[in-house]
């Protein structure tokens, strides 16, 4: 920062220019739309649907409110607009609202550029630090989001009328920035129309002051669709001055969820246990949310998070640690029997219509089922597995479950070279005992799943047999 200016005569003097936070944005999404790059980071299945529209907004220089249910990343491409942002803006020295040097709008700003002239000092701020947020709530006051008079201004001699006696809000703050609102239907309607001014004239106004503060402010709000659209909470001509408004949605293939939860689930390290989640286990957990998404037994209003999928997947690996850890296995994978686990954090986070008390635990049991089987059809396929069936044929009977070894699950492969030849395709070359015994799993709940084999099940314990 050494080498920046640090007056405004020496800022003239660099040939720095200002110009308004859109035109900025604007620019800098030019930039990186040349480029091929994507607006904002680490939001996948968007490609084709909200980032076009994202991009159009930014470059249309318009205020922009997301529509979409919980879990859809609203508030991680909120954030991530600062990216489109200079990393550095100068702004007058001790500026509680960022005044640009060129330009001041707030009374202490202006009164000190007129007082130094070209001496005025020059400070730099982040691009991070001009990023403002407020989750809205029905208590949010004005005070909060525009500003109010400052009491202990006021204390120390100053008149009420002295626009020195203001205290700026979170709105104002945010000036030459972006400021985001979280749940814009949740504010109060009085509070609403406080932000007429900000959004169409661009300033603001606090107690009748004479004051007018002509903002340089992006605002970004998001709403979920049914709050917005139909129950009336949004002021009609509030809606009518944000110049874009956005759709999310769910994931719409199975593939892009599993991507996400792989991206965003916490790693799972444990000194001396290796763990790997097999692609079918990611499959079938990403599978699940989207079969509930589509279940007339869940809430389809609250919505399925795609949180859901990555705390699932946390489980998962999460209790096959915990297995591993008590049969003293260094290698690790999950199995369709660690799936029961799954419960503790899909109950949570889906709301289960029925008209029985106690049947959630049943519904997400169904669920997890016809996850199971979708895969097992995708990968593997009943035809493929009749010589696994065929094997059962001697009355045999195969164990299964938390107690049993990888160990032992290599001794019952080499006992039926069907199933052992069906694993291998499964899983691949090179696959370790581990994949191998959760490949194992998924073709034999598969077979009992597809009507083929028969199953007991008792507790964290199965067995399968023939029909």
């Amino acid at each position: 920062m050494s080498n920046r200016p640090a007056t405004l005569g020496q800022l003239r003097a660099s040939g720095w220019r200002s110009v308004p936070v859109k035109q900025e944005m604007q620019r800098n999404a030019l930039a990186k739309v040349r480029a091929g790059e994507p607006l904002v980071e680490g939001v996948r299945g968007y490609e084709e649907t909200v980032l076009p529209q994202l991009e159009n907004a930014v470059l249309a220089g318009h205020d922009i409110v997301f529509l979409g249910e919980r879990g859809q990343a609203k508030t991680r491409m909120i954030r991530s607009l600062t990216g489109l942002l200079d990393e550095w803006l100068p702004i007058v020295a001790g500026s509680e609202i960022l005044d640009d040097p060129y330009g001041p709008v707030s009374r202490p700003a202006r009164d000190l550029v007129a007082d130094k002239g070209d001496d005025t000092p020059i400070e730099w701020v982040h691009r991070d630090d001009r990023f403002g947020e407020k989750l809205a709530t029905p208590d949010t006051s004005i005070a909060d989001l525009i500003g109010e008079v400052d009491p202990i201004k006021v204390a120390e001699g100053r008149y009420l009328a002295d626009e020195l006696t203001l205290h700026y809000g979170l709105v104002p703050r945010t000036n030459r920035g972006i400021f985001a609102i979280n749940e814009l239907p949740d504010l109060s309607e009085r509070i609403q129309v406080g932000l007429l001014n900000v959004l169409e004239e661009r300033d603001i106004q606090i107690r009748g002051y004479k004051v007018r503060l002509p903002l340089d402010v992006l605002l970004v709000a998001s709403a979920n669709p049914e709050d917005y659209t139909n129950r009336g909470r949004i002021i009609t001509p509030l809606k009518d001055r944000f110049g874009a408004q956005i759709r999310t949605h769910y994931p719409l293939e199975v593939a892009t969820e599993v991507a996400i939860a792989q991206q965003e689930a916490r790693p799972f390290e444990v000194e001396g246990v290796a763990a790997t989640v097999p692609a079918w286990m990611d499959e079938v957990v990403a599978t699940f949310s989207q079969l509930a998404r589509q279940s007339s037994n869940i809430s389809q209003r609250s919505g399925v998070s795609v949180r859901l999928t990555v705390t699932n997947r946390e489980t998962l690996v999460a209790n096959a640690v915990r297995r591993a850890l008590r049969l003293g296995e260094d290698a690790v994978a999950p199995r369709v029997s660690d799936l029961d686990a799954l419960a503790s954090s899909t109950m949570g986070k889906v709301e289960v219509e029925s008209f029985e008390e106690g049947r959630e635990g049943e519904i997400v049991e169904k669920l997890l089922r016809q996850a199971v089987l979708v895969v097992f059809r995708a990968r593997v396929g009943t035809g493929a597995a009749a010589s696994v069936v065929e094997s059962f044929d001697d009355g045999e009977v195969l164990h299964v479950g938390e107690d049993v070894t990888v160990a032992d699950y290599e001794a019952r492969l080499a006992e039926r070279p069907g199933l052992a030849a069906l694993v291998d395709e499964l899983a691949g070359d090179g696959a370790d005992a581990a994949t191998r015994a959760s490949a194992a799993e998924l073709v034999l709940e598969g077979l009992h799943l597809s009507k083929r084999l028969n199953k007991d099940a008792v507790g964290a314990r199965a067995s399968y047999r023939a029909r």
